[in-house]
């Protein structure tokens, strides 16, 4: 286990800015509007913002504002923050992203979870803190094939019992919530508690599950139905020709932003543009971390490597449900939204179920002060540190 700083050389940044520079445009197709993809006008304006005006080196700061460390786990690098509370009796917590996620996701809960006392909270519910990139992800570094979320999970067990955790909460969004279910499932000795901020579930195919169902659940599944016909397409390229897609986001920028911003405007509280939802520096963080690592091939394979998970899923195989005590947390503009109902199938014992008027996929980043109080309110029913 070692420390790392994140220090992408300068000639990497010169390299970008040359790149964003000599991009080669297409004519808008149509009204330029969101409705064919990413509108031209839009994307130029940010690729120059990009270009110009964001500052990478602030963001580096930023990251290293907090300890980060690297290590060797199953023959991959994994890289993660590992953030300590002042307060002694914390409960340790591991944070999962997903894609096209980071560990910059968390920059704005972190000082709030460690340290509540400082940010006008109450120490009791403070956190010792590990937020980890998957492999393939960011820091982390492209990974060989096989890694999926049944294999992260023992991963991330032996990650925590390395530093030192024998008991902590579990939590996470988009495939860190799948990463995180199967982490409850296989070490429950070990996962005290489990939250999610994004909960798939598929009907079985037995007509009896979605009867006489609800307003709120028939949109809901309304809601995934336009996702399959509509909104999958980057989901169904990624599970199926995960190199072809990395040549083209590996080589260009542009396209590597086009390719993550797209998802931001699909999957938030956005009105107009992603940054009516989320603010554009932290956007481009996340961007950039992608371009700088040349991940985005290895990210978009985990996609590739869970394909059979979601088919199976999809026609209605469920696995065994997580036991320990388990936390939703549902926004109403993330894309996968759960039926209630069909939610004990997944989870067996679902102590808080929360639903919210406002915020999207990326929870910790649109909404954090919604994402920290029920992360919060989760981990008190579970009891102090010392009962976990």
């Amino acid at each position: 286990m070692r420390p790392y700083t994140i220090d992408i050389p300068q000639a990497d940044l010169d390299d970008l800015a040359r790149r964003l520079a000599n991009t080669r445009w297409p004519e808008p197709l149509g009204d330029d509007t969101w409705d064919r993809g990413v509108p031209v006008a839009y994307l130029r304006e940010l690729a120059e913002y990009w270009r110009t005006r964001y500052d990478w080196r602030a963001a580096e700061a930023e990251l290293n504002r907090y300890p980060q460390f690297v290590t060797e786990i199953d023959g991959a690098t994994v890289h993660f923050l590992h953030v300590r509370s002042p307060e002694p009796d914390a409960r340790p917590m591991i944070i999962t992203h997903g894609w096209p996620g980071s560990v910059a996701e968390f920059l704005d809960v972190i000082g709030p979870l460690t340290d509540p006392a400082a940010h006008g909270g109450d120490p009791a519910d403070a956190f010792h803190l590990v937020i980890a990139s998957p492999p393939g992800f960011g820091f982390s570094g492209p990974a060989a094939p096989g890694w999926h979320a049944g294999r992260i999970a023992p991963a991330w067990a032996e990650l925590m019992r390395r530093l030192g955790y024998d008991r902590y909460i579990a939590q996470g969004g988009d495939a860190g919530a799948v990463i995180s279910q199967e982490l409850a499932r296989i070490a429950p000795d070990h996962v005290a508690g489990l939250h999610v901020n994004m909960l798939m579930t598929f009907p079985s195919g037995d007509p009896t599950e979605l009867a006489y169902l609800s307003e709120s659940d028939q949109e809901r599944l309304a809601r995934m139905g336009r996702f399959d016909a509509e909104l999958s397409g980057y989901m169904k390229l990624q599970a199926t020709r995960p190199q072809t897609l990395a040549y083209a986001l590996t080589d260009s920028p542009v396209g590597q932003l086009a390719w993550i911003v797209e998802r931001f405007k699909e999957w938030t509280d956005a009105k107009e543009v992603p940054e009516d939802a989320v603010d554009r520096d932290r956007l481009l963080t996340t961007v950039a971390i992608y371009w700088f690592t040349a991940t985005a091939g290895s990210s978009a394979a985990l996609y590739y490597e869970g394909a059979a998970g979601m088919r199976a899923a999809a026609a209605g195989q469920r696995p065994e449900p997580v036991r320990v005590p388990a936390g939703v947390a549902v926004f109403p503009h993330d894309p996968f939204q759960p039926l209630r109902r069909l939610a004990e199938h997944y989870l067996a014992t679902i102590v808080r179920w929360s639903e919210f008027s406002r915020g999207g996929h990326f929870a910790a980043l649109e909404e954090p002060d919604l994402y920290i109080a029920d992360v919060r309110a989760f981990a008190r029913m579970l009891g102090s540190s010392s009962q976990l």
